[in-house]
């Protein structure tokens, strides 16, 4: 009646068979088109610790965000989830600026703003494929 379950669990293998099967389903956009045409709810996933690379930390966080656009999909909304990117908060200026060598305001100006922000942004950036492979690991 029940498929034999092997007493030596391989959760590696396991999550890989997982997430090929969401992904050639194409289950997560199965469950958001299932709503479409019902009352939009917009989530804006606040942006990450996004100066470095994902981490077990971040999980805890992810998951207690993730509760909200489930809720709301199970309460029969369309929700459109957007993904944010803190290109511009201190902990990110900070890291350029050191990288930089810049040490104020007046060395920002310097430097040029638009070369800042440009670098502060490239700073964050470089990490949306990794952070990508989370979230999708996760199931969201």
């Amino acid at each position: 009646m029940y498929k034999n379950v092997d007493p030596k669990a391989n959760f590696p293998q396991q999550e890989e068979e997982t997430v090929g099967f969401w992904e050639k389903n194409d289950i997560f956009k199965k469950s958001v088109s299932r709503r479409e045409g019902s009352p939009e709810f917009v989530f804006y996933d606040g942006p990450p610790f996004a100066t470095g690379l994902p981490h077990f930390g971040h999980f805890v966080p992810g998951t207690i965000k993730d509760i909200i656009p489930r809720y709301k999909t199970m309460r029969g909304f369309h929700v459109d989830r957007r993904f944010g990117w803190d290109c511009h908060g201190l902990p990110v200026e900070n890291l350029i600026e050191k990288k930089l060598g810049l040490n104020s305001k007046t060395d920002i100006e310097k430097y040029g703003v638009a070369e800042f922000n440009e670098a502060c942004r490239a700073s964050v950036l470089r990490y949306v494929n990794e952070w990508r492979t989370i979230v999708t690991r996760l199931g969201r």
